[in-house]
């Protein structure tokens, strides 16, 4: 894969940056805006992008740091998924709390936001603090956003709990976006100032990237991220008109910047340093892009990966019209199509040729990998196995000089898994899925060599691109994401029973 980013230089530069704010203030409240860790996004459209870069950002300051979590209740009580791990948002705060740990990071609290009485939320917070996790609850704001003088009150922030911190640099983080990291900040400037303390906030936010041109696809891509949010990319009137200088920035900010900054003014009782959105961010990203054509087609590939991941939302009822109209926009304001993706064409022709060979049309399922040599394999459904773990043997098999006729699986491990699946546990789909294949390709491999060699080289599919003509079982998807394959599909399932079986 070619580099157009140098992950290195934007370490330094981020770090160098953070502390240069910090030196402002006794304190600094740091919202981080995207994923803190595994930011898979930013890794896709900027080759070279360590997804943990942040995390490790932090690792380097850690002596400086502690992190408070925020988790919004509604989410919790809707069951929001955080799509690229299959997991609950309470679930991440826990993985989360998790990870933050193994960097030596210090969590301060988890903070639930607009919280009324939840039930399943209030179960999460028991759980917290049963393990010995600060909660702290957060109602929603009397007066927000348009009554400043009710928010900057007693019976505003003033409400809020105070959240008692000691380090220079709070970082406040969450699972998503609308989880009230900054409505966390702006309570803790108003509790921090009434105690005489000279605090200040400023944001962490990747994308959009300030300093890239609004048109350029790095930017339009985290529009496609973002068609849920119904996020637009904008120039920052407020910057050009302060600096004459263009910068992009979000509708979402730019159309709050206003009252935010009236509310700093009104804790602070001081004019605001900050004199546009752009001035709030501590984003370096865009001084880490060395070879911008890579970055531009690796952001028009993202572009395309989500609008077939807004296709399937849309089939499977997650996503609306609007928003799947949405992604279809942003395709055509940059010329894509799905055809675009190489590996698209290779698995719906394999398909339409199954299906005429064959009067039972149902279940001719195609998978279809691209290899870094540019070789493309193919894998079809059938009564043993999934379509996905059939590419992936061709794949490996491929990959180790393999020739078609070697069978990797023995009857002998194969057919007590399926005597299992179809007569223990009385399951009707007896195919198997991509992770009961490696396990038995793992149990091969312990009397057979040749298995093995093929199984060292699942480590060479990280980073190829794979598209299903069917949505993926969300287990497949899963296995899929773990070897760090990209994946794409088709907004058709498999089989017209209703009862999709992940």
């Amino acid at each position: 894969m070619k580099l157009g980013f140098d992950n290195q230089k934007y370490l330094e530069e981020q770090s160098k940056y953070i502390l240069e704010r910090v030196n402002d203030y006794d304190k600094l409240y740091l919202e981080f805006g995207g994923k803190l860790m595994f930011d898979k996004h930013a890794k896709r459209v900027l080759p070279g992008f360590d997804e943990n870069v942040k995390i490790k950002l932090l690792h380097k300051l850690k002596d400086n740091v502690e992190i408070v979590i925020c988790v919004y209740a509604g989410d919790i009580e809707r069951n929001k998924i955080r799509g690229d791990f299959g997991i609950t948002y309470d679930i991440d705060v826990l993985r989360l709390i998790d990870d933050l740990r193994a960097y030596d990071l210090d969590v301060n609290s988890v903070v639930v936001t607009r919280y009324s009485g939840q039930p399943a939320t209030t179960v999460f917070m028991n759980k917290l603090e049963r393990r010995g996790i600060k909660v702290y609850t957060h109602e929603a704001t009397k007066g927000y956003p348009t009554d400043v003088d009710t928010i900057v009150s007693e019976e505003g922030y003033g409400k809020n709990p105070y959240i008692e911190t000691t380090k220079p640099i709070v970082v406040v983080t969450a699972p998503g976006p609308g989880s009230g990291k900054l409505a966390t900040c702006l309570s803790q400037l108003y509790h921090e100032n009434k105690r005489g303390h000279a605090v200040g906030y400023a944001k962490f936010e990747t994308f959009p990237v300030w300093n890239v041109p609004l048109k350029h696809p790095l930017n339009i891509a985290y529009e496609a991220a973002t068609v849920d949010l119904k996020d637009v990319n904008m120039i920052d009137s407020f910057h050009l008109e302060t600096y004459g200088k263009s910068s992009v920035n979000y509708n979402r900010d730019i159309e709050a910047f206003p009252v935010l900054k009236r509310i700093i003014e009104k804790i602070t009782g001081e004019t605001s340093e900050y004199q546009s959105p752009t001035d709030m961010g501590v984003n370096r990203v865009g001084y880490g892009i060395v070879d911008d054509e890579v970055v531009k087609e690796a952001s028009r590939q993202e572009i395309i990966r989500r609008y077939f991941k807004t296709a399937c939302d849309y089939k499977k009822g997650h996503a609306d019209k609007e928003t799947l109209d949405r992604s279809k926009l942003i395709m055509e304001e940059l010329n894509l199509k799905e055809t675009n993706r190489s590996v698209v064409n290779t698995a719906r022709e394999r398909e339409a040729l199954l299906k005429s060979e064959n009067e039972n049309t149902e279940n001719c399922s195609v998978v279809a990998l691209q290899l870094h040599d540019g070789t493309v394999v193919t894998g079809k459904s059938s009564t043993l196995m999934n379509a996905t773990p059939a590419c992936i043997i061709n794949a490996i098999k491929h990959l180790a000089n393999l020739s078609d006729d070697v069978h990797l699986l023995s009857p002998v491990i194969l057919e007590p898994i399926m005597n299992l699946k179809s007569n223990t546990l009385g399951m009707p789909n007896q195919a198997l899925n991509c992770e009961e294949i490696l396990i038995a390709l793992t149990i091969c491999a312990a009397t057979n060599p040749v298995v093995q060699s093929a199984i060292d080289q699942l480590k060479e599919l990280h980073g190829c691109q794979l598209h299903s003509t069917t949505i993926l079982t969300q287990s497949n998807e899963n296995v899929l994401g773990k070897l760090g394959i990209e994946t794409t599909s088709d907004p058709h399932y498999s089989t017209q029973s209703l009862y999709y079986n992940n």
